[in-house]
């Protein structure tokens, strides 16, 4: 099952996923944990630099004119960590991160799904074609809040883009190689972005 995932503006409608319905996910030891942002042990190769996470690689992006900031970003221990190094600094992000953040988040799951396909392509394939949710107690954006009678609402748009990759995945297009998100102003260290290969299958 595909997923519009296209979001315009950066809005996304709130939507309703009933238990059975759905594929959710929300800690890392669940069977779709790793397509956690804060999931370990999946290292991102850009632009030659090692990047711990998607989720660092997703907080550099908020920073292209701010290598230093980046640099603390790639530095941090955990994906949580990555998070964490760049929050002082938040109303610093690129003025146009509200429209663009989805865009970018789009780009860092390919990124991880390109580099990872191994691992990565069978957790989607075991999602079967069910909707992909990312169940959170908070955030009703990325994730969908668990509801009283069992139902996740939220925007899940973390979910429903992982479900919009998985479609390209499954069609065949592999993701062999992520070319870099079709904005203005992608810098990593001061150097543009360029197509992240895909490296040998594993």
């Amino acid at each position: 099952m595909g997923d519009d995932a296209a979001f315009p503006g950066g809005e996304a409608e709130i939507r309703v996923y009933r238990p059975g319905e759905c594929a959710p996910f929300r800690r890392l030891t669940d069977a779709l944990g790793a397509l956690s942002n804060m999931a370990p042990g999946f290292p991102l190769v850009v632009n030659g630099l090692t990047i711990g996470s998607s989720e660092a690689l997703y907080q550099c992006m908020r920073f292209p004119h701010l290598p230093d900031v980046q640099r603390l970003v790639i530095a941090a221990p955990s994906p949580l960590a990555a998070k964490e190094a760049c929050a002082p600094r938040r109303e610093q992000s690129r003025a146009d991160w509200t429209e663009v953040r989805v865009e970018v988040m789009r780009w860092c799951l390919r990124v991880k799904l390109a580099q990872h396909r191994g691992v990565l392509g069978s957790v989607l394939v075991c999602s079967g074609e069910l909707p992909i949710v990312e169940v959170s107690a908070r955030d009703v954006f990325w994730g969908a809040k668990p509801r009283e009678d069992g139902a996740f609402v939220g925007a899940n748009v973390l979910g429903r883009l992982w479900t919009a990759v998985r479609g390209e995945h499954c069609a065949g297009d592999g993701i062999g190689a992520a070319p870099p998100p079709g904005i203005q102003g992608c810098l990593l260290l001061r150097e543009r972005i360029g197509t992240v290969p895909a490296p040998s299958l594993r």
